[in-house]
């Protein structure tokens, strides 16, 4: 009997074992729970609770910061206050004495010889041609400063500075008037129209000279009527932005002349001062493009009166701007020349070529990359430049 019972404790226990084994194999894993309950908000947490208003409540809640308007996230570019174009050029003028210092020292160093013979005045004449002064002016002052050499005699070096100062004078013509002719006509505004060949800094030529007349107190209007490239279009308005000028513009490669006259019309419409139209680089071996340039012109004055075409010449190009400057003037009739990277190079004589060879004074000159390195030609200041002093 006593064998029965201890068999059927022993069956017992391994039933007990093998149910506990099956139980723990088959228990729910804590990825098959269901989520816990969200915590019970106390009850002095609670909106209303406590003396805690409904507001007060909210107040704990943190938001996102509103987005504002798309039209507030495109900041509009400060407009800025240009200084006055007077006295430009005498604050430049180290730039000026810095590049073109060289060319005017090494001619007094050769005057102020002891000895004149030909080989130095053929050296003081090869100076000057390398200079770009042409060879016509050149002749013209090495004749006439010989003759004053033989008159003087013994020279001491302020003579012989005072001597090539009258001559480098004569020579770029102080007496040309150089005045920009940028004023009202009653109710009808100035008209620039700006000329080129791509690369002589045309456009920034003409950002440049409506920053000049904005600082001169004058409103302004930009007709980009440069429609072959859209970049110039922009850069064009981007330097109106800056200053407070509107750019009138066309499609990209639309009619220039259209643009050029809707952008006189306007001018005349909203009473500005000036029209400045900034019309394509055209190269000058492209006929068909220069008789577009003289049809811009006659476009504009059906509607006003062009009163300055200006010229922007690189004065690097030498001789080769010389050129351009002639083809230029046969397709319109050219009042003045922008001599830009002037403090680039040291041939600053082109600015007696080209007033010789052209009959029309130099206005402007460029005197560096910054906005407001555009200043009014001043023949004293850049002989002085020349000569150190």
């Amino acid at each position: 009997m006593s064998d029965y019972l201890g068999i059927i404790v022993i069956v017992v226990l391994v039933a007990l074992l093998a149910a506990g084994g099956l139980f723990y194999y088959f228990r729910p894993k804590a990825k098959d729970l269901p989520p816990a309950p969200p915590a019970e908000r106390p009850l002095s947490d609670q909106p209303g609770a406590a003396g805690e208003s409904e507001e007060a409540g909210a107040a704990t809640t943190t938001l996102p910061p509103p987005v504002p308007p798309a039209e507030e996230l495109i900041k509009a570019p400060e407009v800025e206050v240009p200084p006055p174009s007077a006295g430009r050029m005498v604050r430049l003028r180290a730039r000026l004495a810095r590049s073109q210092g060289a060319f005017g020292k090494g001619l007094l160093e050769l005057l102020s010889r002891d000895r004149l013979d030909d080989d130095v005045w053929d050296e003081i004449e090869e100076r000057l041609i390398t200079a770009d002064v042409g060879v016509g002016p050149t002749r013209a002052m090495v004749e006439e400063l010989r003759t004053k050499v033989k008159v003087l005699g013994t020279r001491t070096p302020a003579e012989a500075r005072a001597l090539l100062r009258e001559e480098l004078l004569k020579q770029i013509a102080p007496e040309l008037d150089r005045t920009l002719h940028v004023k009202p006509h009653g109710e009808r505004p100035a008209v620039v129209l700006v000329v080129g060949v791509n690369g002589t800094g045309k456009t920034t030529t003409t950002g440049k000279l409506a920053r000049a007349l904005v600082g001169d107190g004058q409103r302004v209007l930009l007709g980009a009527a440069d429609t072959f490239r859209a970049a110039a279009a922009d850069q064009l308005q981007t330097w109106g932005e800056r200053v407070g000028a509107d750019t009138v513009r066309g499609p990209e490669g639309g009619d220039p002349a259209s643009v050029a006259f809707d952008a006189v019309a306007r001018g005349m419409a909203e009473k500005v001062d000036v029209v400045i139209v900034d019309t394509a680089g055209r190269l000058h071996t492209k006929t068909g493009l220069m008789d577009e340039l003289g049809k811009v012109k006659r476009v504009i004055e059906k509607k006003a009166t062009v009163d300055e075409v200006l010229l922007v010449l690189d004065a690097t190009t030498g001789q080769n701007g010389m050129r351009q400057a002639q083809v230029f003037a046969e397709v319109v009739n050219i009042t003045g020349i922008a001599l830009t990277k002037l403090d680039g190079t040291a041939k600053g004589g082109i600015v007696i070529s080209v007033q010789r060879e052209l009959g029309v004074p130099v206005k402007l000159v460029g005197l560096g990359e910054g906005p407001d390195d555009l200043a009014p030609f001043d023949p004293e200041v850049f002989v002085d430049a020349l000569l150190g002093g």
